[in-house]
């Protein structure tokens, strides 16, 4: 079966947190028509979340009714959906209640405490806080589970996905981050948010392997003329490409020179760091908007990014909340400084665009309707020019975001890019 990475904003073939792809089957006519998600089990098993989350979820942004607790292991939505629509609203899931907040490695365990519900994040070491304003934490917090037990939907999945495990071959102590993913969803000894249960030990089953695998790495021999290295040039990097399964060459972007470069060396992690720190400050100070422009800046510079083109697609995920609309204009001077010190603007101006896209289309998928005003905020304050607009919003693109969520970005941008074109028939006709 085809597997997407758990992140789908990210592009790289080898990204270890792999998930199958969302597969759904429409039964039925008229009023009692049903979406069946054929294996939400295994993919819910691979987010090391329940598959009643998911299910749970997918009724809340669809406002269809669901089951929560199937004893064949169907797990149906009223209506019909098809899955391409399914894995974007899996994919505003995943942003909410997966991936950590700090590092956004899908590497989390869910904890409830005080009525807040907490990812503990196995990667970084973080804690970070769940939205509690959605309605499926209301749900989590409402049907939490009692200590050491697991539900029976869980435990159903668990039960599937071990057995398909042993027929691959791989259960026990081989079983990779893939196998039973992060944290061990699938093991008899973890609850079912991923939690150790009393008699697990103080150890869950990663570290455990990471452990072993260390043992095996201090008791191989030590060689002082042992050289590793891995052939870098443009060639052997387009082979290794034309190399992997179709699926992950499709999603594989091959970007210019100055991208390769950046996104493999010092400072492709450069911007991961002003990211962090943008998104650090705006916890501390409560909101992205008390941020100041200057100190933004000199961040940048202090990493040597400022003239970065990608430096901009950062910014334009990192600068903005659900006052976007409100919040582009104060931004604007620092964000124009930026651009003008690309060497090539109209490619500055399409990293920003690519972060606004990607911001809307994975981060915050409520705003995709106001995408016609956050371009005309964009365009009001010389952030993007005519120009670069008019090819942005001519076809769509999988550079940022997945080709259906770029598709729908588009669409709702759809009547500024109709008013743009007619300003510019208005001033033509002024000329004559």
């Amino acid at each position: 079966m085809a597997s997407v990475n758990i992140r789908r904003d990210v592009s790289d073939p080898f990204y270890r947190y792999k998930m199958e792809r969302l597969q759904s089957k429409v039964e039925g006519k008229g009023n009692g028509i049903k979406t069946v998600v054929v294996n939400l089990s295994n993919v819910a098993s691979q987010l090391a979340r329940p598959p009643n989350y998911v299910i749970k979820y997918f009724g809340f942004e669809l406002g269809a009714q669901t089951n929560l607790d199937p004893k064949d292991d169907r797990w149906i939505i009223n209506g019909a959906h098809e899955s391409g629509k399914l894995q974007d609203y899996l994919d505003g899931f995943i942003n909410k209640f997966v991936l950590c907040k700090s590092c956004k490695n899908p590497e989390t365990v869910v904890n409830l405490k005080d009525g807040d519900i907490l990812l503990d994040c196995k990667a970084c070491g973080q804690v970070t806080k769940a939205d509690l304003r959605h309605k499926l934490s209301s749900f989590i917090l409402k049907n939490a589970p009692k200590k050491g037990k697991k539900d029976k939907s869980t435990k159903k999945a668990d039960r599937k996905a071990r057995k398909e495990a042993e027929k691959n071959g791989t259960h026990g102590e081989e079983d990779d981050v893939n196998g039973h993913s992060l944290g061990e969803s699938g093991s008899e000894q973890v609850d079912e948010y991923g939690d150790a249960s009393p008699d697990a030990g103080s150890e869950d089953e990663l570290t455990r392997k990471i452990n072993a695998d260390a043992k095996e790495l201090e008791a191989a021999p030590k060689g002082d003329n042992i050289e590793w290295s891995v052939d870098m040039s443009a060639d052997a990097i387009k082979a290794r490409a034309q190399a992997l399964p179709d699926d992950l060459r499709q999603s594989l972007v091959l970007e210019d020179n100055e991208d390769e470069a950046d996104g493999e060396g010092k400072t492709g992690r450069k911007y991961a760091q002003l990211g962090d720190w943008i998104l650090e400050h705006a916890r501390e100070a409560g909101t992205v908007s008390k941020v100041d422009n200057v100190h933004i800046y000199v961040k940048a510079k202090e990493l040597g990014i400022e003239s970065k083109h990608r430096t901009l697609t950062v910014l334009a995920q990192t600068l903005f909340d659900n006052d976007i609309l409100k919040q582009i204009e104060p931004r604007a001077s620092m964000l124009k400084k930026m651009i003008d010190a690309n060497s090539n603007r109209e490619k500055a101006e399409r990293a920003f665009l690519g972060g606004i896209e990607r911001f809307v289309g994975t981060e915050k998928p409520n705003l995709i309707p106001s995408v016609s005003g956050i371009l005309l905020k964009a365009y009001e304050n010389d952030l993007v020019c005519e120009e670069t607009l008019k090819a942005w919003g001519s076809k769509a693109s999988k550079k940022y975001v997945d080709i259906a969520t770029s598709r729908n970005v588009r669409t709702n941008a759809a009547k500024f890019l109709e008013w743009l074109e007619n300003a510019e028939s208005d001033e033509d006709s002024d000329d004559e």
